[in-house]
């Protein structure tokens, strides 16, 4: 076990891929020599090559259409997309292509093998531009997986599990984590599985689902709560596409109350698609109205972060409320 944080985990997954597999490629905008805007990339191409880590031109359409080739043709791409803010213009190639393209053939054809990694979400005073939470528009679609670790643990063992799956893999980073995290981490290879949401902490009266770096955040209310005599269950939902609609489902049919929390804006977040699978299965075990607290139905704001983010105290006055309700 050595201390790593997310981006030296994320780091470490990567050399321990492209060592064991010679497919692996990791692609994007800085990645080379530079090693990314963020440094997750640190001395692969100086390990590894310009043959196997490359900078590619900035233009993220180009980057996943590139990637969505070398991937059908054999290749175990990692691409780089420098922010999720900047995800938007490779929408078309991500959802058209990428996640169809098994579909379109037959089976006949695949890019299984992509990974795309992005950084995302708010916490850096990054503006409307750098911070965006975009996980629920790609949960709409067949035929990618949308996974999200929490800490640097999950984020080395779900990153070589995304590498090695069948399936192409949108693998979302929380920036915000990426040194604030820090954690013991195996130094050698293992995979989490993708799909299964993690029980963080068991309780009676009320269950807590986030992800990313909002699991923090719940975590925090609830100690707030246990102080205030109610017991939380917290669990992580680690993947977006596919959730554990079973676990979520049973941790509430225990405890009778269910609080969502993601930094994305509340109209239409993922939540929404919890809330209504909860109450179709759980409708009478319910106490209270499910609860999401959620980003603000506005642009990501510069001066007022702070205001935007459902944090721990807007999450602790929410646990209130449902439990009193």
């Amino acid at each position: 076990m050595a201390a790593m944080n997310m981006l030296q985990a994320v780091n470490h997954a990567l050399v321990l891929a492209m060592e064991e597999n010679e497919r692996v490629m990791v692609l994007g905008e800085d990645v080379g020599h530079f090693g990314g805007v963020f440094r997750a990339t640190s001395n692969l191409q100086q390990t590894f090559g310009k043959a196997r880590c490359f900078n590619t031109p900035i233009t993220e359409q180009g980057i996943i259409g590139f990637a969505t080739g070398l991937a059908a043709q054999g290749s175990t791409p990692v691409a780089e997309i420098q922010f999720a803010d900047y995800i938007f213009p490779a929408f078309d190639q991500i959802i058209n292509e990428t996640a169809k393209f098994r579909y379109r053939s037959g089976g006949q054809f695949s890019c299984g093998s992509l990974t795309i990694r992005t950084p995302f979400g708010g916490g850096i005073a990054g503006g409307h531009y750098h911070s965006q939470s975009p996980e629920a528009f790609f949960a709409h679609i067949p035929g990618i997986k949308v996974v999200i670790p929490s800490n640097p643990y999950q984020a080395k063992g779900l990153l070589l599990a995304s590498i090695r799956d069948d399936n192409p893999v949108l693998f979302m980073e929380p920036k915000r984590l990426y040194r604030a995290s820090v954690g013991e981490v195996p130094e050698g290879d293992y995979e989490l599985e993708l799909g299964k949401a993690k029980i963080i902490k068991k309780g009676t009266d009320i269950t807590l689902v986030a992800w990313g770096a909002q699991v923090e955040i719940i975590e925090k209310a609830a100690v707030m709560a246990e102080e205030q005599g109610i017991s939380c269950e917290i669990i992580d939902l680690v993947c977006i596409l596919p959730w554990d609609a079973e676990k979520v489902c049973r941790s509430v049919c225990n405890t009778g109350r269910l609080l969502i929390n993601h930094e994305a804006p509340e109209t239409a977040g993922f939540a929404a698609e919890i809330t209504t699978k909860v109450q179709q299965e759980c409708f009478l075990n319910l106490e209270s109205p499910i609860c999401r607290v959620c980003g603000l139905d506005t642009p990501f704001p510069f001066a007022h972060e702070k205001e935007y983010m459902p944090d721990h105290l807007k999450t602790f006055e929410a646990i209130i409320r449902t439990v009193n309700f």
